[in-house]
């Protein structure tokens, strides 16, 4: 099943985006032709090739042969019996924006709106089972708000089928077919693929089930921003609307992703979609195949990238890491004594690349899960054993949203504060750095170069300070309506 709608300038799940052309990310899946070409390089050099042996187009006869069968067409209903068929949105207020702004544009058979008010939503999409006794794996978007699901094997066996449970932060469900019975199903992979690795699509796009195609992984790791633990496979397996939940094969005949979400001018293959990849759906599969919930580990920190201009104004060598920007009390980043300032440069020895990096490690352990953290204060590396406990109110290390280097100093008028500490920022230069940094009227300056500040005088002090000390940009930490930020100014010629 596969929705759209219009969205500003951020990835996500059926969301299309606009720019020179529309282009859209359709939630059914990924889309792809594999186009080969051939252009002169730019130096007459040519590329080794000694260590890399000529090697024959494989035939994907045999593997499709052999892992199709564990694959379904799902078929859901949505009832909207009681709204007006001459309202849609009274008729669909139950469903998310972005699904009732596709059934508005895109109307019609596999997932469309009906013409008779009473009559439910159809939608369509893809899974695949994972045990025996009829598991199956798909994407929450394709049975969200599902009044019955209907599975279509494909030996072409009609089945009824229950959800068993979802994890929209993963966008992962798993349904259990009613009928009892010996159903043939796939496993995950172990290792993760490697970039230019074939791997094979199976789905059943805009209706038609049991439709294979073929590509490779294009890159990994990829955030599109549409949820706190995105690491996408990039593949270009041409796959299109209600591919959504199909798995992406690599040559065992091991699951290496689900193929969730697409980028195109159109709403079909252009060849570039996502796939989830295979150790986040086992783990997560794992805990919801017997009506469980996924449990994530939480930290209790609000963080932020380091960008270029903290990472110079704290004297580290890269922007990697995450800067912790509040520490919630009684949480275990508290109890580890953690402090705002602090960047977290790795996790179990491991580094971390960003902010969404920590986001992601954090939740894969589970709570009461043991970790030692390695982060950066005052120039030293310290550590940290922590204790991790349960996620709730949907925050892990809570990276904020695209802070980038909001905030600064430079041309703004401060008077001290009139309650609590900090220095006020009374005015704003338009063309100065506060302003293009993102700060307004009403902010609080809290530290500048790590210490706090009461006063104006106090504030322009210490920046000279850094300044003399020869250091490219000065850090401060701010105090705006969202919450405590750090905010990095670069000195000018610096």
């Amino acid at each position: 099943m596969s929705y759209f709608s219009s969205n500003d300038a951020r990835f996500s799940r059926g969301k299309i985006l606009a720019s020179a052309a529309v282009l859209a990310l359709v939630a059914s899946g990924a889309t792809g032709e594999m186009a080969w070409s051939q252009s002169a390089p730019p130096h007459p050099a040519a590329a080794a090739t000694s260590d890399s042996p000529a090697q024959s187009m494989p035939s994907f006869a045999p593997l499709i042969e052999r892992v199709k069968p564990a694959v379904v067409s799902i078929k859901v209903k949505i009832s909207n019996a009681s709204a007006d068929a001459n309202d849609m949105s009274g008729q669909m207020g139950n469903l998310p924006p972005e699904i009732q702004q596709f059934l508005k544009r895109f109307g019609g058979q596999n997932g469309a709106f009906p013409n008779h008010p009473s009559a439910p939503m159809v939608g369509e999409g893809s899974g695949f089972f994972v045990s025996a006794d009829g598991y199956i794996v798909t994407n929450n978007h394709v049975v969200q708000n599902a009044k019955t699901v209907t599975v279509t094997t494909d030996a072409g066996k009609t089945l009824e089928a229950k959800v068993v449970g979802t994890d929209p932060k993963t966008d992962l469900a798993v349904v259990k077919v009613n009928e009892a019975g010996d159903y043939p199903f796939v496993s995950f992979a172990k290792e993760a693929p490697r970039v230019g690795d074939w791997v094979v699509a199976i789905g059943n796009p805009f209706g038609l089930g049991g439709t294979a195609t073929a590509g490779i992984i294009s890159a990994e790791g990829r955030d599109i921003g549409d949820g706190p633990y995105d690491r996408f496979l990039q593949i270009d397996a041409p796959i299109n609307r209600g591919n959504s939940g199909g798995p992406a094969f690599n040559l065992k005949g091991e699951v290496v992703g689900v193929n969730t979400a697409i980028y195109s001018p159109s709403g079909g293959s252009v060849g570039v979609g996502f796939a989830i990849p295979a150790n986040t759906v086992d783990s997560v599969v794992e805990a919801l195949e017997h009506g469980g919930v996924v449990k994530r580990g939480y930290l209790g920190v609000a963080i932020q990238p380091v960008s270029q201009d903290i990472a110079d104004s704290m004297g580290l060598e890269a922007a990697a890491g995450a800067i912790v920007d509040q520490v919630t009390p009684g949480t275990p980043a508290a109890e580890a004594g953690l402090q705002p300032g602090d960047v977290i440069t790795k996790v179990g020895g491991q580094p971390i690349k960003d902010a969404a990096d920590l986001t992601v490690r954090i939740g894969s352990f589970k709570p009461g899960d043991k970790v030692v953290l390695t982060f950066l204060r005052d120039g030293a590396d310290k550590t940290a054993d922590v204790t991790l406990a349960a996620l709730k109110n949907n925050s892990v290390a809570a990276a904020a949203a695209d802070q980038n280097d909001s905030g600064g100093l430079l041309g703004v008028e401060l008077a001290p504060a009139k309650q609590g500490s900090g220095v006020v920022i009374v005015n704003v230069d338009p063309n100065g750095a506060a302003a293009d940094k993102g700060l307004a009227a009403g902010n609080v300056i809290l530290e500048v170069a790590g210490k706090r500040v009461s006063d104006p005088d106090q504030v322009k002090s210490d920046i000279a300070a850094s300044r003399r000390e020869g250091k490219k940009a000065v850090l401060m930490r701010v105090q705006t309506a969202d919450g405590d930020r750090f905010v990095a100014i670069p000195f000018p010629n610096a």
